[in-house]
């Protein structure tokens, strides 16, 4: 996928790679951004303005002291409610800019997504496709989902054209149809979900869908959908399509390969794609020599951000996409996991997170105008100046991302919000007014 459009190149964007080792880097920046804990209060204003964070760890230039004093007065707003985990670090010397309650663990909603993103990414690899195929054995064509959630319509008619090319080419018009998706097993509810998610939020979790479509057997439907496919180009389908497990001996007639994993990470970050999310985190722990569950996939994104060195104190998920409502991550641990992906040495591997991340103003993504993102008064002029990942969830409102300074440096932040009375369009408002404060837009 094209880089994001960006006035500051938000995406696609280069800095000079850190002499510093991994290890050491990830040590200084738990040195460095170790947090001062704001007071949280009840009342007109969410935080009293003199128990807001200090920034002392470290010297702050100008437009640096100008970010944490105008964040210390803004996170006062009461949209924000009384519950906020916040962070800013400069991108290259690590240095903490500001900070609130930093390490105290919130529930991200789908910030979640950049988590599993980074294990994916590590795991599977940018180039890894995703491979749909249709074989045949004793008079049945079976089509085996293999964990593609961006398989079409279109891709389905091109492998029943092929599949009938073949048929014809051996003398036969009549076949059944069944479908595989025994890749994945059967569809569970994560900690945190409840019933309410099917089909609506999120579709069962299963190797096989066309369309990405909601409905609560994707596979069947999947299937179904094949058949009249085959119809029409002259087979004659028997009975109706059904579950079952390809035979060994069965002979392949035609395959679909999906784009890469890099081209799927990007448009999942921009729509914020709960289902794709779920997808990788099972297609993850497979390729990690892990059963496909909601645990094993969680067990393999914690082995990877351990991996790169990044602190999962007070790190708790349960899913992949950010639904779970018992996920928990704090702001400081989004922020490191947006730096890894951000770093220069992990570029080949993990950038398409940062081209990814929606940007400020940019239609066809969550932080598009479709969606009522930066329009206000303070936060519209950081229209293409900021990268982020949304996070939404009835209780839960966050944004974390990448914006260039008036300093002229780069900046990581994260803010989490839980448990605002605000409407939730008046709590994003008032997060993208952090967001164009760290731009300096908003002075």
């Amino acid at each position: 996928m094209p880089n994001s459009p960006s006035v500051d190149g938000a995406s696609g964007r280069h800095r000079k790679s850190r002499t510093m080792s991994p290890a050491l880097r990830r040590a200084a920046v738990i040195a460095v951004t170790a947090p001062v804990a704001g007071t949280i209060l009840f009342g007109s204003s969410a935080f009293a303005a003199e128990k807001t964070v200090s920034t002392t760890a470290a010297t702050l230039d100008t437009a640096e002291q100008k970010i944490a004093d105008n964040l210390n007065t803004r996170v006062q707003d009461v949209r924000l409610g009384s519950t906020l985990s916040g962070v800013v670090i400069d991108a290259e010397s690590k240095k903490a800019v500001w900070g609130h309650d930093a390490t105290t663990a919130l529930m991200p909603a789908s910030n979640t997504k950049l988590a599993t993103s980074t294990a994916a990414l590590t795991i599977l690899g940018p180039d890894h496709r995703f491979t749909t195929k249709v074989v045949y054995g004793n008079g049945t064509l079976t089509l085996v989902g293999g964990g593609d959630r961006t398989l079409t319509t279109a891709d389905l008619t091109a492998m029943a054209t092929t599949a009938v090319a073949g048929l014809k080419n051996a003398g036969l018009t009549t076949v059944k149809v069944t479908v595989d998706d025994s890749l994945f097993p059967a569809p569970t509810l994560a900690t945190g979900w409840n019933d309410g998610y099917y089909p609506d939020s999120i579709a069962p979790v299963r190797a096989l869908v066309v369309d990405g479509r909601h409905v609560t057997d994707t596979s069947l439907d999947a299937g179904q959908i094949f058949a009249k496919l085959l119809a029409r180009q002259g087979v004659t389908v028997t009975g109706s399509v059904t579950h079952a497990t390809a035979g060994s001996t069965a002979v392949p007639v035609a395959q679909h390969e999906s784009g890469t994993l890099s081209s799927i990470v990007e448009h999942m970050l921009k729509v914020s794609d709960n289902d794709i999310a779920e997808t990788l985190l099972r297609s993850t722990a497979l390729a990690a020599g892990r059963p496909a569950t909601f645990e094993d996939g969680t067990a393999v994104v914690r082995q990877v951000l351990t991996q790169y060195g990044i602190s999962l104190a007070n790190f708790e998920i349960h899913d992949g996409s950010g639904l779970s409502r018992s996920n928990r991550i704090p702001a400081q641990t989004i922020a490191d996991i947006l730096d890894v992906a951000d770093d220069p040495a992990n570029a080949p591997t993990l950038k398409y997170i940062v081209d990814g991340l929606p940007v400020a103003g940019e239609a066809g993504s969550t932080l598009g105008p479709e969606w009522g993102r930066f329009d206000t008064a303070n936060s519209q002029c950081a229209v293409g100046k900021v990268s982020a990942k949304t996070g939404t969830l009835t209780g839960a409102i966050a944004l974390s991302g990448l914006t260039k300074a008036d300093d002229g440096r780069w900046k990581i932040f994260s803010f989490i919000e839980n448990n605002s009375t605000a409407a939730p369009d008046a709590t994003k408002d008032a997060l993208d007014g952090l967001a164009a404060t760290v731009n300096g837009c908003w002075a």
